[in-house]
């Protein structure tokens, strides 16, 4: 789900795809629903293959984003909350325990309350995709 949605660099909030063209892919806007293209000199990032360092293994994305939509219940986080640093470790320790003090910057994880309200705020409920059982698509793949 978060493969679609992008972060481009020099431009403010998140974007859907919506066509690829040559040398640009044509976007849109999460916040005003404009769309326009993104070149390919512009750094383009899918959340998808965003992650947070942690001291064992990193964390995708959308397991911290699930993880805040289960805490907050749905609803965007009031980012006037967050303004110190204490604060931001506070809420970051809650969502993820084991993220990397050192690696993780406090403009981060402003970045990742940010991305999370523009994302519930344009209707995203979900953030995990669906894990498909080895043995469903064997048996879909016998039944044919």
């Amino acid at each position: 789900m978060l493969k679609e949605v992008l972060c481009i660099s020099g431009k403010p909030g998140l974007y859907k795809l919506i066509s690829y063209g040559k040398n640009l892919v044509i976007v849109e806007s999460l916040v005003d629903h404009k769309r326009q293209p993104a070149h390919s000199r512009d750094k383009i990032i899918s959340l998808g293959d965003v992650a947070i360092y942690t001291t064992g293994d990193d964390v995708p994305l959308s397991n911290v984003f699930q993880s805040i939509l289960e805490k907050y219940d749905g609803k965007a986080i009031d980012s006037a909350n967050y303004k110190t640093a204490e604060a931001l470790d506070e809420f970051f320790k809650g969502v993820l325990p084991n993220y990397d003090v050192d690696r993780v910057y406090k403009t981060d994880i402003k970045k990742v309350i940010n991305w999370y309200n523009i994302l519930v705020n344009a209707g995203y409920t979900t953030f995990k995709e669906e894990e498909k059982n080895e043995a469903d698509s064997q048996d879909k793949q016998d039944a044919k």
